[in-house]
């Protein structure tokens, strides 16, 4: 599963989607990195549980992530299809 947040996004912040992903007491397999698109940093990633769950940011994204950004946004879903590491 990927759940993914617009980093400036005030509706569902990072924050709070952060402490519910730890609430749900998932070992953590890949820890909080960047991930990059065209040599920027087009976010960050942690991978949980076998990589049963992708949190994934967006950076300078808001609530409606594809809108505010889509290049990276289609970047994140692109890599998330062909299972390929962000």
């Amino acid at each position: 599963m990927l759940v993914y947040s617009g980093d400036v996004d005030a509706i569902v912040p990072v924050t709070g989607t952060r402490r519910w992903i730890k609430s749900l007491g998932l070992d953590v397999e890949e820890s909080w990195r960047p991930w990059s698109i065209k040599g920027q940093v087009g976010g960050y990633v942690e991978v949980y549980d076998r990589d049963s769950l992708t949190f994934a940011t967006v950076r300078e994204a808001g609530h409606m992530v594809p809108y505010t950004q889509p290049e990276r946004a289609f970047h994140l879903f692109k890599s998330w299809i062909s299972g390929s590491h962000l």
